[in-house]
């Protein structure tokens, strides 16, 4: 069996990872991953002749040549490697969590720290037990930061995160409603993010807190951080900031104890201000110029359908169905509803992994919504639908029923929220709107 040592020297002269045949590149290491319906140890030989180096199996059966190194587990094997890694490294990584706006708090980050840093940020949603690793083995010689998102869906899992990536400094976004299933409940939510303030306690590390969330304020207390950094509406704070204007894109003041500066955002959402001022914070702490991290945020532009505006030839979209949960399915209808526009629409889609609270949850979401000043109401998904006969709007069990109402009534000229969980695929509707 290799050892996390022999793994090392080998991922030294090739320190590109693959993990799918279809993605291989010449010269890589290729982890044989198993998942619930593969066992990648069968396509070692595929993976050797597509150009692998070296391919990390753990069943001998596989063994084909010299090329083939055996682990006890390679899943493990691939978490170690990236915690011995993350050891040899001796830069800033910020560790990054919350139940929402973890990919825009993060990009905003990347994009302020990049005028000033050569920087790394977790591509897409690498967020999990083999994302972490991924990213943490991606972080190469020259890169001056990095900025490490971590998800999760059960306690503990962010303790395990931050034992492989190591973070110097850490920001939780928010706690809301979401993995409700998996967490226990929302003091479990609170519980499993504030396991990234415990590790930055233990390991002598920097918070960057929102003064304004008595959430995080209660678990920052709880944790004994001593090494914090506030942002937030008021002024004795290290970054302080106040919304001006959000319709539908955000115009904002925010300052120093110093002085004031006038910035904006491509960014729709009064939500997403306070990530807007998370950024700032990271880059003033890290002694950005506020000239630097004004251009910073003024050159993210958001393509991953979270709070993403969208004009169409018939309306304007606002693209946010990457992922949803009860507390920032209200801020979406909230911010929806502050927005001028003579016709809205809001196309909300089931809301996942929120077990035996999802019932109750869905319900407040439609009464919500019945309750606001959006026009027409669609929703999608079969806890939705439940509530078919109790709140005013267009129910549907799947996207495919409302493509069929969007063609007969075909929405136009409106402002349109499309959101729903991931696995609802809202972006299957976009080409009608």
């Amino acid at each position: 069996m290799a050892t996390t040592e022999q793994l090392y020297q080998h991922y030294l002269k090739h320190s590109t990872i693959c993990t799918d045949t279809r993605t291989i590149t010449e010269g890589c290491l290729f982890f044989a991953l198993k998942g619930d319906n593969f066992d990648a140890n069968t396509f070692t030989e595929k993976a050797l002749d597509q150009g692998a180096a070296f391919a990390i199996i753990d069943n001998a059966k596989y063994a084909i040549n010299n090329q083939c190194i055996l682990v006890a587990d390679v899943l493990t094997a691939l978490q170690d490697l990236a915690k011995h890694h993350r050891k040899q490294l001796n830069i800033p990584v910020i560790g990054l969590t919350g139940s929402n706006g973890k990919t825009t708090t993060k990009e905003l980050i990347r994009a302020v720290l990049a005028e000033k840093f050569q920087v790394f940020a977790t591509k897409g949603n690498l967020n999990n037990h083999i994302g972490v690793p991924l990213s943490i083995l991606s972080l190469q010689d020259d890169v001056e930061i990095a900025v490490i998102e971590m998800g999760a869906n059960h306690q503990k899992e962010i303790e395990f995160l931050c034992e492989i990536a190591q973070p110097t400094h850490g920001l939780i976004t928010n706690v809301g409603m979401a993995h409700l299933d998996g967490f226990g409940g929302f003091e479990g939510v609170k519980k499993g993010k504030a396991e990234l303030f415990a590790y930055l306690k233990a390991h002598h590390g920097f918070a960057f807190i929102n003064r304004n969330n008595p959430y995080l304020l209660e678990m920052s207390e709880v944790a004994g951080l001593n090494k914090v950094v506030y942002y937030g509406s008021e002024k004795e704070n290290s970054i302080s900031g106040k919304l001006q204007h959000s319709d539908p894109l955000i115009e904002f003041e925010w300052a120093t104890h110093h002085a004031h500066y006038q910035a904006k955002a491509n960014l729709t959402g009064t939500y997403n201000f306070e990530n807007i001022l998370a950024a700032i914070c990271i880059g003033h702490f890290f002694e950005l110029s506020p000239e630097q991290i004004n251009t910073g945020l003024a050159n993210y532009f958001p393509n991953n359908n979270r709070s993403q505006l969208s004009k169409t030839e018939k309306n304007t979209v606002i693209c946010d169905f990457y992922n949803a949960n009860p507390s920032s399915m209200s801020a979406a209808l909230n911010n929806l509803k502050s927005l001028s526009s003579a016709h809205k629409t809001a196309i909300l889609g089931d809301m996942f992994e929120l077990g035996a609270e999802s019932p109750e949850q869905h319900e407040l979401i439609a009464k919500l919504a019945s309750q606001s000043n959006i026009e027409t109401l669609i929703f999608i998904g079969k806890d939705f639908y439940a509530y078919k006969e109790k709140y005013t709007g267009h129910f549907f069990n799947t996207p495919a029923e409302a493509a069929v109402y969007l063609q007969e009534n075909p929405v136009v000229a409106n402002l349109v929220l499309l959101k729903g969980s991931r696995g609802m695929a809202l972006e299957q509707l976009l080409y009608l709107l």
